[in-house]
């Protein structure tokens, strides 16, 4: 049997897509599965459930008929390499059915959305992803309509409320990262204890300001013995400089690296990490990191961050949140309160509240 999937786009829907990565292969253990992905997100492809990655040609600043010509390229490519028997869709997006179907695919399965659903044969209703995780709508592709899908609840360890309990084992104890994302150069970690700052987002509305990241430092700073690792990409780099500028604040910059899965030694060895909702909150969580995410515009019920790691989110309920913009349309009076109304000190009493048990902190 040959399988083709289409990826999803961003690195945090791609985390989140590892449960159905996962039960594919359980699900079909001898098909040969090609992922078709785009560049940015094939670092971080599942190399254990699939025997292929195929990279999507990055189309740049080109017009609508210059992308469609380069699907079509691409479609053209993956149909030579067929037959296939079964496409699935992640992104719901028209394109990504389209690639299925002239690809060449006899069963094409995905959500009928953005008026796809004639490319598909197995079609399901969209209705069935409002309020749900979007892990669970991408585990749910990974069988037949008519199957019953594995639980994503059993996936990772469920976590007491006391962190010296023992979890309650699940389907993935721990996130391979060695056997998943090949990682053979892993950045080396700091002396002693520390805890991970990621202050970055793409979006706007995701951005917690950098000065209550710096508030936040401090007070961890006085209260533990702990230093921090600022982590993110080359646009991050610049923010890492201004932090560690003040050297009370026991900052150490690891931003611009490399590829992501350098980061996992760094949070998987950390005692927790503070960061936005953004691909490195959902990189901390599957490391099996104390994940804390000051939340700003997304809705928590479907891009929550999904591991063995505890993940505490931290928001402010306006009445506009969630409203899944990347840029906020308020008044330059009210703008993204959501994010300036949680406090730094308000996040830091949450994280002794969570971690307190295993950090000893001065009063």
């Amino acid at each position: 049997m040959k399988i083709l999937v289409r990826a999803p786009n961003w690195i945090g829907d791609q985390i989140l897509a590892y449960p159905f990565f996962y039960w594919l292969r359980q699900s079909y253990p001898e098909a040969q599965i090609t992922v078709v992905c785009v560049d940015w997100v094939l670092d971080i492809q599942f190399r254990a459930s699939v025997n292929e990655i195929h990279v999507l040609p990055r189309a740049g600043g080109a017009g609508k008929w210059e992308r469609f010509r380069l699907l079509e390229e691409v479609a053209g490519e993956l149909k030579g390499r067929g037959p296939w028997d079964l496409g699935i869709s992640l992104p719901n997006s028209f394109s990504a059915a389209w690639l299925l179907y002239r690809s060449g695919c006899r069963e094409r399965r995905g959500y009928g959305f953005e008026g796809r659903g004639f490319l598909l044969t197995d079609r399901r209703d969209f209705e069935e992803l409002q309020g749900i995780p979007r892990a669970e709508s991408y585990l749910r592709l990974a069988f037949p309509k008519e199957a019953k899908p594995e639980s994503l609840d059993d996936f990772f360890p469920k976590l007491p409320e006391n962190n010296l309990d023992e979890p309650v084992p699940g389907v993935v104890d721990h996130f391979n990262s060695v056997a998943e994302w090949g990682v053979s150069e892993a950045l080396s970690l700091p002396r002693g204890d520390y805890w991970i700052l990621a202050p970055g987002s793409q979006a706007e509305s995701r951005r917690w300001p950098l000065e209550y990241f710096s508030v936040l430092a401090r007070r961890i700073a006085q209260s533990t013995d702990l230093q921090g690792v600022i982590v993110g990409g080359p646009l991050e780099a610049p923010l890492a400089s201004r932090l560690c500028a003040d050297l009370s604040l026991r900052l150490l910059d690891r931003t611009a690296q490399g590829p992501l899965p350098r980061l996992s030694g760094l949070f998987s060895s950390a005692r927790f990490s503070v960061v936005n909702d953004s691909g490195l909150a959902h990189l901390s969580a599957l490391h099996g990191c104390t994940t804390f995410v000051v939340w700003g515009a997304g809705d928590p019920r479907h891009t929550k961050p999904l591991g063995p790691g505890r993940v505490q989110l931290i928001f402010n309920p306006i009445e506009c949140w969630p409203c899944e913009r990347n840029t906020c349309f308020q008044l330059p009076a009210a703008q993204l309160q959501c994010l300036k109304g949680i406090q730094a000190d308000s996040v830091f009493e949450e994280i002794r509240r969570v971690v307190r048990g295993t950090i000893p902190f001065r009063d």
